[in-house]
């Protein structure tokens, strides 16, 4: 039976956008509510997420709204990633919302209720009217928020016309499927396998589709537009949580549905997820304006993402089980480490933003003594994306390294070798990227006058941070213990599709190279840290007299600004030996077509918007 937890997300949800609604003559009240339901409802959520996890067992039921309802393991990590997100977001907005006063703040907290509404729904619904509305409904709502901006048109259009053609592509896919089950309920769609071309052709149309929701390259064009131009909370909802739905689409269909059947489609996605993450990692590099940079690594980790969930649709077609939950849990894990990671990392530069007003790194700087806290939640963040032990993203990423070398050992293709050396080459990257970003954002002195007196955000921004912060370290700590738990679903996929018993082992076929545990980890670097302190306790010196405190030198820094480090300055080599990659930038980006013609976009949004109501119609009635 549903969790009554379940209704009450849904239905604080809607009546936190009501209240926006109706009290927009009320801003102060209208806002307090749309935060306050926000809040409740994600706490809601995130409860209800937990007791499926403690159940160990789907669970399905009928809503009013969506129709039949199943919430098997995946949609409940689905529904814990939104409702984490949604408490750290709605918990900052009671204070983040004032940067907005005047300005569409009041929309802004009803369509931020209508967005989580939504995104529960598509993840709750077991029926493909319920699926592709809630879908649907993502879209219009992202518009929307990204509209709010006034100088974000072109954006907002932009993203409305990419979204609509995998819209437009996703229904194809599922008319496919309905038609051939005879049903639009997901009951029937598991049970009626495709087979042969027409698989293929159903999982080429959703891994499109889906893909540009989701933004890996080459469908990535709309991420690195929109998401700066949008309120920060709102970019951390659409980074952290709205992009997996594209992953989860491409599950849904490719695994719960077709069964992950043909072998090249796991390959398909492996090599797509690698060149995603390497090209995502190295277009933030050479980015001055933080959120842009942001939204380059968001195209960074859903390709890391993609490889796992392309190794585990190769176990599958290779029945090959621990590949299966191995590279399936590395997935799972780093979607959502980098739903907590990536949102507090969007919360933290709003934080600064919210003081600065700018996303221009170079404008930045000894930001860490003015604002502690949040350099503080920023500095855990960028840890834990550069995947640096023992926070949540070495654990997650450590799991995909181990199901890459337990698929070299296969020796059936050369990609698991070379994905290996495209995910280190990655992680250096990454770790280069922030330490750019922390370095010059954080560090040193002002670069400009608002930095120079910049000061602490209000308590609630911080909260909302450092929750996020905290969640970091739990899910790093706590990976022995909470790895089982996301581990289900492949444990699930093993015992249906293969005929083994579900307690299948975790571990690859090396089982000696899997073993991680993150608190001996940190145990272990906390005892290389105080090895210095010890050292100099014990061989400590007389001391030489009086010392005198004086200007140390520094190279001639305090007395010439121009010999200061600049973020540009950072990567200059880097990008110098990468030049031909950032010239065939534009060629990589399938938007790049569309980018330019703004007056036609909007246009073209809204007729194919029109065309996927008219499909709603046709697959409805036709089915």
């Amino acid at each position: 039976m549903l969790s009554p937890l379940v209704m009450a997300t849904l239905l604080l949800f809607l009546l936190g956008a009501a209240a926006g609604l109706l009290l927009q003559k009320l801003p102060a009240l209208a806002n307090r509510l749309n935060s306050g339901f926000a809040l409740l409802g994600s706490l809601a959520g995130l409860v209800a997420a937990i007791q499926i996890f403690a159940q160990g067992t789907p669970v399905d039921g009928q809503l009013w709204l969506l129709g039949s309802v199943h919430l098997d393991m995946l949609a409940a990590l689905m529904l814990l990633v939104i409702s984490t997100v949604g408490v750290a977001v709605a918990l900052y907005s009671f204070a983040y919302i004032r940067e907005y006063q005047g300005k569409g703040d009041v929309a802004i907290g009803a369509l931020m209720n209508l967005f989580l509404f939504a995104m529960v729904g598509m993840v709750l619904a077991d029926n493909a009217l319920g699926f592709l509305l809630c879908y649907e409904l993502v879209t219009l709502t992202t518009y929307w928020l990204v509209k709010t901006n006034p100088e974000a048109a072109k954006q907002s259009r932009l993203y409305l016309v990419m979204n609509h053609i995998g819209m437009a592509l996703v229904l194809i896919a599922f008319w496919l499927l309905c038609r051939e089950s005879g049903s639009l309920e997901f009951a029937a769609l598991r049970e009626h396998h495709l087979a042969g071309g027409l698989a293929s052709l159903v999982f080429l149309l959703s891994f499109c589709g889906f893909g540009l929701r989701a933004g890996f390259v080459p469908l990535h064009g709309w991420l690195p537009v929109a998401e700066p131009v949008a309120p920060s909370h709102i970019s951390a909802l659409m980074s952290g949580v709205m992009v997996k739905l594209g992953l989860f689409g491409i599950l849904r269909v490719s695994i719960d549905f077709l069964g992950a059947s043909q072998l090249w489609w796991g390959y398909v996605v492996l090599i797509f997820g690698a060149c995603s993450a390497v090209l995502g990692v190295l277009f933030a590099l050479a980015e001055h304006d933080l959120k842009r940079l942001l939204a380059y690594h968001t195209v960074e980790n859903i390709g890391i993402i993609l490889m796992g969930m392309g190794i585990g649709m190769i176990g599958i077609a290779n029945q090959q089980p621990a590949l299966v939950v191995l590279g399936l849990l590395g997935a799972l894990y780093h979607l959502l480490n980098h739903a907590i990671f990536k949102s507090l990392l969007f919360m933290g530069t709003g934080s600064v933003m919210f003081r600065l007003h700018t996303r221009d790194m170079d404008k930045m700087g000894g930001l860490a003594k003015l604002m502690p806290w949040t350099a503080l939640a920023f500095l855990i963040g960028a840890m834990a994306i550069s995947a640096l032990p023992p926070l949540n993203g070495f654990v997650s990423e450590w799991f995909i390294y181990q199901s890459l070398l337990s698929m070299t050992k296969l020796g059936t293709s050369v990609v698991a070798p070379l994905a290996v050396v495209m995910l280190a080459v990655t992680g250096a990257m990454a770790v280069m990227c922030f330490v750019k970003v922390y370095g010059i954002c954080f560090c040193g002195a002002p670069r400009s006058e608002k930095a120079s007196h910049a000061r602490e955000v209000p308590g609630a921004m911080v909260a909302g941070t450092l929750l996020l912060a905290a969640v970091c370290l739990v899910l790093g700590l706590g990976a022995p213990w909470i790895a089982p738990h996301i581990a289900s679903y492949g444990q699930a996929l093993v015992a249906s599709q293969m005929s083994v018993a579900t307690g299948a082992t975790l571990l690859p076929l090396d089982s000696s190279q899997a073993i991680l545990s993150p608190p001996v980890i940190a145990i272990t670097l906390l005892g290389l840290f105080l090895i210095p302190l010890l050292v100099q306790a014990i061989f400590k010196g007389p001391k030489l007299g009086r010392r005198h405190a004086g200007t140390p030198w520094a190279c001639g820094y305090a007395y010439e600004e121009r010999m200061s480090l600049t973020s540009g300055g950072v990567t200059h080599t880097l990008r110098q030996l990468c030049a031909p990659l950032y010239r065939k930038q534009p060629q990589l980006d399938l938007a790049s077509a569309l980018h330019g013609v703004s007056d036609t976009c909007g246009t073209t949004g809204w007729l194919l918007h029109g065309v996927v109501l008219a499909l709603f119609i046709l697959m409805a009635v036709g089915v």
